[in-house]
């Protein structure tokens, strides 16, 4: 007689749970759903696209909602840009604007932000076309480098796999109607001036030093009032369609905003800009909301100032133009405005963060398009480089066979 099963006498459930395995089908994301964002396939945070593709590639797909995205540049107009192109993208998606200048009104910077167009005009050219290998027969091949012929071309364009963000004309600005129909909270400092002026200042801190000047204070404490006020605080129970909140705040650190940080190599406000963005992102934490902060980095002399100042950011690009410099006359150069670097990219529900295969990267300013490629010089075929390099290597030759012995003054030729 067969020994009776140990499942006999138990209930339905039991039976059920003494049978699973420990594949499971994995749940589905709890992220709330939201246009204009994604969850990132690199650490499942809820992202959104900055405006521009390439520097979304860059950045590891996206901009995760909650952190904060620092632009250093040494001249005003390629970070403004950035910046309109963020604000351009939240219009689109239907998201929330908060813009805060000093010099310029939030109203003329929305009325400048460029229109959208169509994939196909801005849409990057395949793969397939970019690689395609070199006519050895062709009127432009060149009769050097004979076994480089056959290899693909070098594919500058920076493109992901999947389509993230919308394309936009810089030549063009963005139609009035669609502009007034978006939501917009703006800060313009001359125009809280007096709000400025009447709130009571913070007290100084040990060393005597007031830690924000009042035109910063007056900023974050607006800022945080409307997180609260339209529903952006995650800490509160959500009474409308959940959205999330573009913030862009533009030329930070500068004199306009009362600070003397670009002034002064010893300036009583040393630590009046990395307070604000510490205040910054602990609002951003607990929000629905994703900033962009623009600051003149070229005015900063204090370079461990500067330093402080990424570290408390959570993404940090830096553009470096050629605009005054030996490399705006370079030929070797003629084809960028600028070279790119990646100062720092978050880690985000991850051990190791997703960095760009190549940290060589270079921006130009076409007619319609701010694009960022892979950084790739054409090759110096000119006779004196020629020349000088094969008279060095002659020179160090002959000082190697007289060092080591050898016969003769020939050296091998490579």
């Amino acid at each position: 007689m067969a020994a009776p099963s140990k499942s006999v006498g138990k209930s339905t459930g039991d039976r059920l749970s003494c049978n699973t395995t420990s594949f499971q089908k994995k749940s589905r994301s709890k992220l709330v759903s939201i246009p204009g964002t994604r969850p990132s396939v690199q650490n499942g945070q809820l992202i959104v696209s900055t405006g521009v593709t390439s520097l979304d590639y860059v950045i590891g797909g996206g901009l995760a909602v909650g952190t904060l995205l620092l632009i250093e540049d040494r001249y005003d107009s390629y970070s403004r840009m950035l910046l309109k192109y963020f604000l351009a993208e939240g219009v689109v998606c239907g998201h929330e604007l908060y813009v805060a200048s000093a010099q310029d009104h939030p109203s003329d910077i929305i009325q400048e932000l460029p229109s959208p167009i169509l994939d196909d005009i801005a849409s990057p050219k395949p793969v397939e076309s970019q690689t395609k290998p070199c006519d050895p027969e062709g009127p432009d091949t060149m009769s050097i480098a004979w076994r480089y012929q056959n290899l693909p071309k070098v594919q500058t364009a920076l493109a992901s796999s999947s389509r993230f963000g919308h394309y936009y004309d810089v030549s063009k600005t963005m139609d009035p109607e669609i502009c007034q129909a978006a939501r917009c909270h703006g800060f313009y400092l001359p125009e809280h001036s007096a709000t400025v002026s009447s709130s009571p200042a913070p007290p100084p801190t040990a060393t005597g030093q007031s830690p924000m000047p009042e035109a910063y204070v007056a900023l974050l404490k607006n800022l945080q009032e409307v997180i609260h006020r339209e529903g952006f605080d995650g800490s509160l129970p959500q009474t409308k369609s959940r959205n999330v909140l573009r913030i862009g705040l533009h030329s930070l650190g500068s004199a306009l905003w009362g600070d003397d940080l670009c002034c002064r190599d010893n300036p009583s406000h040393g630590h009046a800009l990395t307070t604000l963005l510490y205040g910054l992102r602990a609002l951003l934490r607990s929000s629905l909301s994703v900033a962009l902060v623009t600051v003149p980095s070229h005015l900063i002399q204090n370079k461990a100032l500067m330093g402080r100042i990424t570290r408390l950011c959570d993404t940090a690009v830096a553009l470096e133009s050629f605009r005054g410099s030996e490399r705006e006359t370079n030929p070797l150069y003629k084809d960028y405005h600028g070279l790119l670097n990646v100062c720092q990219v978050p880690h985000l529900n991850c051990l190791v963060c997703d960095l760009p295969d190549n940290k060589d990267l270079a921006f130009k300013l076409k007619r319609k398009q701010f694009t960022i490629e892979r950084l790739h010089l054409p090759p110096d075929l000119s006779e004196t480089v020629s020349r000088v390099s094969h008279g060095g290597l002659a020179g160090a030759a002959m000082l190697g066979s007289s060092g080591c012995g050898s016969a003769g003054n020939k050296h091998l030729d490579f």
